[in-house]
């Protein structure tokens, strides 16, 4: 290399070449479109304020003002909305437990997710900004689940809502009952009233490995020897870490309900195909649920009651409603679809618009950060074509901490939001998360 290149130089051009190296814009002003910040009423004409990662300022266009150094983005005739959280991915090829056991509390899925696979492109092109990536329901229990946001970068550790690996609680805790978790192998439990015995068990093994680290107290001889799989329970006993649990018939439903109540722990019912049924048993319990849309017949049989109108069965009984994608069973590019079919089934356009944001927030514990458009929050964005319940919209762009990582006019990302799965293969590797390596819905 020449000796009158600079370090400047130098700096700047590791910077361009680097395939996960993203430059936020210091302020960016979105100004003209209908603003749906969720936590408020819809702003026509109106301004969102970005600055250093941060929404600071949301309205109509009139009121806000403007910082001298903003880079203004005219967006009028379009449609601003937050960045969509699913609360069930399997993107980025994830695993979990194996066979020999069927609860694998101890694993982790942030040990075995790929942030550069291909696959994370759909949640880009379908405007998911926070992703709940877990592994399959084959298990009563198959670990850790893992927040993080589809920026594009290089490690899991940069896509973390969480700032430390270790020593931080970094997702929820997946469990499961009904079919898929049953199975053949002699370390399953064949039945569903062994699967909720088997669960039982182990958290009582956590209550008691608690007790045996209380009475030692400061004394590390009395310690019990560390338990990586009692350790982790202990999140899950103390609230600190939220159990996302598979769940398709009412009374798998109701045996989910019942497991949290006994043991306190945070719940979230995913899934809950017959959820319309026992609605109200839900409400009065105040356990929230994550829904699945599936448009099309096929599947497992304790599904084959599920329906659109479940949304609305449950907002009616004053249930906390979010919908997912369970990415492959619904592609993270017609997330959006799932609201709209929740509409159909009778939602409310309001509470719709909630389930693939702000609801979804909540149930990850995340909603101080993400989920509406409110200064302070991150500044995830997205730019729709037009009514965010409309099949004929697209989204335009996707922004993730103030950073565009998805631009729809940009002809690498529209092969993502418009090809088949082909563009989605990967050259040296086989994406189990993306296909059948796990039990899905």
């Amino acid at each position: 290399m020449p000796r009158y290149f600079s370090i400047v130089t130098l700096i700047a051009l590791i910077v361009v070449a680097s395939p996960t190296a993203t430059v936020a814009q210091d302020v960016v002003v979105f100004e003209g479109a209908l603003i749906y910040p969720v936590s408020s009423p819809p702003v026509e004409n109106g301004a969102l304020v970005i600055e250093d990662g941060k929404i600071r300022a949301v309205g109509p266009r009139p009121s806000i003002r403007y910082p001298r150094n903003a880079t203004v983005i005219d967006v009028s005739g379009k449609v601003i909305m937050p960045g969509l959280v699913d609360t069930h991915s399997h993107l980025g090829g994830v695993q979990g437990g194996d066979a020999s056991a069927a609860l694998h509390p101890e694993v982790r899925t942030l040990d075995a997710i790929n942030v550069r696979a291909k696959s994370m492109n759909r949640a880009r092109a379908g405007g998911i900004t926070t992703l709940n990536v877990m592994s399959g329901s084959g298990h009563l229990m198959s670990g850790q689940t893992t927040y993080l946001k589809s920026r594009k970068v290089g490690t899991i550790e940069e896509a973390l809502f969480c700032d430390e690996v270790l020593g931080e609680v970094c997702g929820g805790m997946k469990m499961a009952n009904g079919t898929n978790s049953l199975r053949s192998n002699d370390a399953f439990p064949g039945t569903r009233a062994r699967s909720a015995a088997l669960a039982r068990k182990l958290l009582v093994e956590a209550q008691d490995y608690r007790a045996k680290i209380e009475r030692a107290g400061d004394d590390e001889s009395k310690r019990p020897d560390r338990d990586l799989r009692l350790e982790v329970l202990l999140e899950v006993l103390d609230g600190r870490r939220i159990v996302q649990f598979h769940t398709h018939r009412h009374d798998d439903i109701l045996t989910a309900i019942r497991l949290s109540q006994e043991f306190g722990f945070r719940i979230v019912l995913h899934h809950v195909s017959e959820a319309w049924k026992v609605a109200d048993e839900i409400a009065a319990a105040g356990v929230p649920c994550s829904v699945i849309q599936i448009d099309s017949p096929g599947g497992k049989l304790e599904a084959a009651e599920l329906s659109f109108e479940t949304g609305a069965y449950l907002e009616r009984a004053g249930a906390d409603v979010a919908y997912h994608t369970d990415d492959y069973v619904t592609d993270s590019r017609l997330f959006l679809r799932s609201a709209a079919l929740g509409v159909r089934g009778g939602m409310s356009r309001e509470k719709a618009l909630e389930s693939v944001t702000l609801a979804g927030a909540r149930m990850l514990g995340l909603a101080d950060r993400v989920g509406s458009l409110e200064p302070g929050k991150d500044a995830d964005v997205i730019v729709l074509s037009g009514d965010p319940l409309s099949v004929y919209t697209h989204v335009v762009q996707t922004w993730i901490d103030g950073t565009k990582v998805f631009d729809r006019s940009d002809e690498e990302d529209r092969k993502f939001a418009v090809g088949g799965y082909d563009v989605y293969t990967e050259p040296f590797m086989f994406d189990h998360g993306d296909v059948a390596g796990e039990c899905g819905n």
